[in-house]
């Protein structure tokens, strides 16, 4: 029990370090573009300059500012879509008719790119929070929506046969023999609307909204703080990355019982 317990964090150990051989390989290949002058600088600077420009904004006050904009609007958007998703991801795929009837209209919708709905979103809410929102919502439903309609699809039907025959009615039969079997796919739905719903919530606040990280960015570009332009930028993926570490952990604490997660852990 102990060997396996050293195995497993050894092979932790030797992923992270990969992990950070990578970052640290980005980094000095991004220094010696610019500084070999292969990029001009005035359009890519050094890697060095951007951290330094990175570090400097964590003392900033509007850097906090706007990343608690950002990360407000993450958050409605992101549980609002979560909450609509579920809801109707359990009505109509526990319904064989709502299935068939739906199927056509949800592939129509789902690859509209959530972009195309800017003029929209500043027709109905002008240039506010609602407009991003708009945008996160439509994108992160789909992601969700579809998972826990995988999940109910994958529920097994001799088990749900059997919760019938054993007199377990509709809302017994939803928590103990669907929800265990949607989890698992509604997690993975999740992990997805998170990462694209900080995408959107950047994007709408580039082009929509006068607030947050995204604003802050085309500020900085347009003033010509390009240095502190790749630092906002650099400040997004880390974000982007926590956001997933974060999700991973809870994701892990729900589905311990999972065999995925058990092999996950094993290996």
């Amino acid at each position: 029990m102990t060997s396996m317990s050293s195995r497993i964090r050894n092979k932790r150990v030797a992923s992270s370090a990969l992990g950070l051989a990578g970052i640290l390989l980005f980094l000095l290949t991004w220094e010696a573009v610019s500084r070999l002058g292969l990029v001009e600088e005035r359009f890519l600077p050094p890697a060095s300059t951007v951290l330094v420009a990175f570090f400097g904004s964590l003392g900033d006050p509007d850097f906090y500012q706007a990343v608690s904009e950002t990360m407000l609007a993450w958050t409605i958007g992101l549980v609002l879509s979560i909450v609509a998703a579920v809801t109707l991801g359990l009505i109509i795929g526990s319904s064989s008719f709502l299935n068939k009837a739906t199927y056509s209209t949800i592939e129509f919708l789902r690859p509209i790119p959530s972009v195309a709905l800017i003029p929209l979103a500043v027709l109905l809410f002008g240039f506010k929070i609602e407009s991003s929102l708009l945008l996160i919502i439509y994108a992160s439903f789909w992601q969700v929506l579809l998972q826990v309609l995988y999940g109910v699809a994958d529920v097994d039907p001799v088990a749900n046969d059997t919760a019938k025959s054993y007199g377990l009615g509709p809302l017994a039969r939803a928590r103990y023999v669907v929800w265990p079997t949607v989890l698992p796919y509604l997690m993975t739905g999740i992990r997805l609307a998170s990462a694209v719903a900080l995408i959107l919530a950047i994007t709408a606040e580039l082009i929509i909204v006068s607030r947050g990280l995204g604003y802050q960015i085309r500020l900085s570009q347009s003033g010509g703080s390009i240095p502190e332009m790749y630092a906002l930028i650099l400040a997004t993926g880390m974000i982007g990355v926590i956001i997933n570490l974060v999700m991973r952990v809870i994701e892990k604490k729900l589905l311990s019982w999972h065999s995925s997660i058990r092999r996950e852990t094993v290996a």
